[in-house]
Order: C-alpha cells, then sequence, then structure tokens
C-alpha cells in the first residue's frame, strides 16, 4: 500500500512539474512579443496632464496590446538639459514631442533623430493643404525628423475692459483684431494716462521663457524680419528692427510702456491676469484657457501692432520625433504610436483638441465644431492667415534665444541700439 502511495504520489509531481513547464513557454513568447518604448512630452498643452495622456495610451493599446509605452514628462525649465544629459549618457527616449526648433534644427541636424519620411507618404498633401510653412518646418536637406499634428499662431491681448474705460478701443480694429504702430503709441498714451493699470504692459526679458511675443513685437513694429528668406542669418541688425528697437526704448523712457529684466512670460501672463498691466505679449487660445479661471475681464485677443496693419505672427508647430536608439523594433513600435496619436480617426482629432491648438491637416477640419470652445477658438482661427515664416529652423537657435534676451536687456538699460544688435548678431551669426 505503502509503495503504491509513493508511486501516485511521485507521478502528481511529475505532472506537477510538466504542468509548471507547459505554462513558462507561452509567457515567455508573451513577453518576447511585446515591446517597449518610452515617450518623454514637454507640456504642449494637456500632453503634459498625466491623465490624459493616460487615456491616450490605454486607447492605444486596445489596438496595440503588444507595445507598452512609458512616459516622462519635461518642462521647459529643465527639459532640454535632460535630454542633453540623456543622449551623452546614451538613454534618450524612444519618442519625444515638441516642435521643430528642437526636434530638426537641434537634435536632427545633429543627427541623433530617425528619418521618418516614410510616416509622411499618406498625409503629406493633407498637412500641406493647410500649410505649407509646416511642411518645410519639419524637415532638414529633404529629410523629415517630426511628424506634426497641431500648430497655431502667437499673438498678443488686450484688457478689454480697461481699454474701454480708457478710450483706447477707437486705436484697434476690432473685427480683424489689427492695428497700427502708430495707433498702438495712442493706445499706450490713452491707457498709461488713465491710471486704471500700474503699467500698460511690460517687455519682459529676464529669460528665454516666450520670447516668440518679444519677437514679434520688434519684428512687426516697422515689418522687420528675424533672419533672412532662407533662415541661414539673423537679421536683428536690420534698419526695420533698430528702429523698432529704439522706438519701444522711447516707449520706456516716456513711461508709455515698462521692462521688466527680472520676468519672463510666466510672469508677466500671471501680471496680466491679474489686472496689473494692461496687456500680454505672449497670449494664445492655449493662455486663454489656462488663466480663464483668474482673470476677472474680458482678454482680447489682438495681433502684434505693425506699420501696415499687415502683421505676421510667430508660429507654433508640434509633433513627435524619434530618436535614434539604433533598435528596430523599438522604431517600428514607435512610428505605430505616433500614427495611431497623430492620424488615428478618432484619435487624431483628440489629440489636437488635448493641446488647445489647430491641426496641421486639412482634412480635420474645425475640430473645435459643436463644442463648448468652439466660439473661443474661432477668435484664433481669423488670425490664422497672419502665420509668418517658420524661422525657428535657423542654426545656432538655443544660442540665439539665451542671446536675444540679454540684447534686450542692454538696449533698455541704455546701450546703443546699434551696439547691442551688432553684439548679438556677432554671437549667433557664426
Amino acid at each position: 500500500m505503502k509503495k503504491i502511495f509513493a508511486m501516485l504520489l511521485a507521478c502528481m509531481l511529475v505532472f506537477s512539474l510538466v504542468a509548471c513547464g507547459g505554462n513558462d513557454a507561452p509567457a515567455g513568447d508573451q513577453a518576447a512579443d511585446t515591446t517597449e518604448i518610452t515617450l518623454w512630452t514637454y507640456p504642449v498643452g494637456k500632453f503634459g496632464d498625466e491623465a490624459t495622456v493616460k487615456g491616450f495610451i490605454e486607447k492605444f493599446n486596445a489596438v496595440h496590446p503588444e507595445i507598452t509605452v512609458k512616459v516622462e514628462y519635461l518642462d521647459y525649465t529643465n527639459g532640454d538639459n535632460q535630454v542633453t544629459a540623456a543622449l551623452e549618457a546614451g538613454t534618450a527616449p524612444d519618442i519625444i514631442l515638441e516642435g521643430p526648433e528642437r526636434l530638426v534644427s537641434n537634435w536632427g541636424r545633429k543627427g541623433k533623430m530617425v528619418d521618418i519620411s516614410d510616416l509622411w507618404a499618406d498625409t503629406k498633401a493633407d498637412i500641406e493643404a493647410q500649410s505649407p510653412a509646416v511642411v518645410a518646418a519639419c524637415q532638414e536637406n529633404g529629410v523629415f525628423y517630426e511628424y506634426p499634428f497641431c500648430m497655431t499662431t502667437h499673438c498678443m491681448a488686450i484688457n478689454y475692459e480697461v481699454f474701454e474705460q480708457a478710450g483706447a478701443l477707437q486705436y484697434l480694429d476690432l473685427e480683424t483684431r489689427t492695428w497700427t504702430t502708430e495707433n498702438f503709441k495712442k493706445a499706450l498714451e490713452a491707457v498709461a494716462g488713465s491710471g486704471l493699470v500700474q503699467e500698460t504692459g511690460v517687455v519682459y526679458c529676464g529669460g528665454q521663457g516666450g520670447d516668440q511675443g518679444t519677437r514679434a513685437l520688434v519684428n512687426n513694429l516697422y515689418s522687420g524680419k528675424f533672419t533672412n528668406e532662407d533662415y541661414t542669418l539673423y537679421t536683428a541688425d536690420s534698419a526695420e528692427n533698430v528702429k523698432a528697437l529704439t522706438e519701444l526704448k522711447a516707449y520706456t523712457d516716456a513711461g508709455i510702456l515698462s521692462y521688466d529684466a527680472g520676468i519672463v512670460a510666466a510672469d508677466e501672463l500671471q501680471l496680466f491676469a491679474n489686472g496689473t498691466i494692461g496687456m500680454s505679449f505672449c497670449w494664445n487660445a492655449a493662455n486663454e484657457a489656462n488663466y480663464a479661471s483668474q482673470v476677472q475681464f474680458t482678454p482680447y485677443a489682438m495681433a502684434f501692432p505693425s506699420d501696415d496693419g499687415t502683421p505676421e505672427l510667430c508660429g507654433g508647430i508640434w509633433g513627435f520625433g524619434i530618436f535614434n536608439n539604433e533598435d528596430d523594433a523599438k522604431i517600428a513600435a514607435a512610428k505605430t504610436f505616433i500614427k495611431f496619436i497623430c492620424d488615428d480617426e478618432t484619435q487624431g482629432k483628440e489629440s489636437v483638441k488635448a493641446t488647445g491648438f489647430f491641426p496641421v491637416k486639412a482634412s480635420y477640419g474645425n475640430v473645435y465644431a459643436g463644442t463648448e470652445d468652439e466660439a473661443r477658438m474661432g477668435n484664433y482661427t481669423s488670425m490664422m492667415p497672419y502665420l509668418g515664416a517658420y524661422y525657428n529652423v535657423a542654426p545656432n537657435w538655443a544660442e540665439q534665444r539665451t542671446a536675444w534676451w540679454g540684447m534686450l536687456q542692454e538696449v533698455f538699460a541704455g546701450t546703443a541700439v546699434e551696439q547691442a544688435v551688432a553684439t548679438y548678431t556677432g554671437a549667433v551669426n557664426k
């Protein structure tokens, strides 16, 4: 009896081991079939919000369970340093979300990015129909390093009620949201004389944050250009730009405009939201949404003032690029993820709406139609025709950004404008 029991026990143990061993193979196969990729995202609208991005990944995994996506959220204070450190250490993410000035003219130009021209095969014409500038900005020498999905024009904004009470609305074309340089000065004088705000506005120059606003302010006053036509040289020393900087310095000397070498755009936006100043030079649809709960007035979006009344606004383009980590499986998985987020029939439009900006694909139409944001976003759609050249792909872009606010500090501190711009162009045109 004992021998029979022992034999039965041995058989049970053998069966148990075989059963356990039999489960190992599928588990191993399943792990081998799963590709893990990493996404690093700058805070482009709600792509900086963990819950939103997690929801998008869950939708992606419902279609592609074989790809795992891990996310790290960057900010604009330390993000560039984190990416640089990762590249040097060989630990760069697979996917990065930002704009051409980083993906194309920085990392792409340095050979760090994957050629993703194949992603454009079916959508290039659609994107070009919306904006040829987007197509041009996402490539370097015919090689695409960015696949975009949203865009916007950066503008400025005024405190409507302050301008109304100060009698300054007469100097604005409210229908086209434009004004001339001459009328801009008259509006500044009216608002400054009203005493309704501490300052009419502040030219912030404490860092690079929001510097697209100060660039657009300078360039538009007298129809100057930030670079030459082929984006190879910075042209702050042009007669038009020198005249504009001289004019702004005169405004601050007269007390109708202010400057602050200790703040950046985020600080200026808070002053505007608080009602401390009467205008912001760093505005767009996303900022209106971000500060909606704080403002006790009507922020009225305006194009920058220009001598001929025809502004050229700085644009923002955002999309995905892939770092070349020399792993074909990860690169393929990264492309699959990007196409889903940007081009899926449902998810593509949701991705755009999450940014608070506009689609780069003409076929998407008005993604805000029928939503509570339709009227608000329509105000910014009306300024899309003012979109100027996307010069952010010019060389030495990172160095230029630092030199720009340093130049503004010099000008407002009293350095001769010609000397300040000569120092700037000498530093960045290498």
